[in-house]
């Protein structure tokens, strides 16, 4: 399974070209991460970090009034880790393909802590193939 966050732009999204800044795709990840990641039935709040992020931009995304896609999945799930893979994307066109590496972490303790058997449960539930590999399958 998939999860959808319907990303707004905005007028301050765009560079001097009109065309929406590469730096801003990083907080659309980030706000696709926490659409997924902090709801009221499912949710990390005892803390995560990111620590690591992986970005490909594929085509420039022009500002517009209606929102882009963010489409996310997990791709791996270790110990103390996973990894959420990203597009951000129209129906026929992907604009970004990437990846953040998060780190659930105990904010009293300060220190990263493993991924409890509930977290697990609800990330195992997204997982997928990246779009590369089931291109390659296909």
């Amino acid at each position: 399974m998939r999860h959808i966050y319907r990303c707004p732009l905005r007028w301050a999204d765009m560079d001097a070209y009109g065309h929406v800044n590469n730096v801003v795709f990083l907080r659309y990840l980030e706000e696709a991460r926490i659409d997924f990641l902090f709801r009221p039935d499912k949710d990390f709040q005892q803390g995560s970090v990111v620590a690591r992020h992986e970005i490909d931009y594929k085509r420039q995304l022009v500002h517009r009034h209606h929102p882009v896609d963010v489409e996310l999945w997990i791709t791996e799930i270790r110990a103390a880790s996973f990894t959420i893979t990203y597009e951000v994307k129209d129906a026929d066109t992907v604009y970004v393909r990437a990846s953040t590496v998060v780190v659930p972490f105990d904010f009293e303790a300060q220190r990263p802590r493993r991924i409890t058997a509930e977290e697990r449960e609800f990330l195992q539930e997204y997982r997928d193939e990246p779009a590369e590999e089931k291109a390659v399958a296909a």
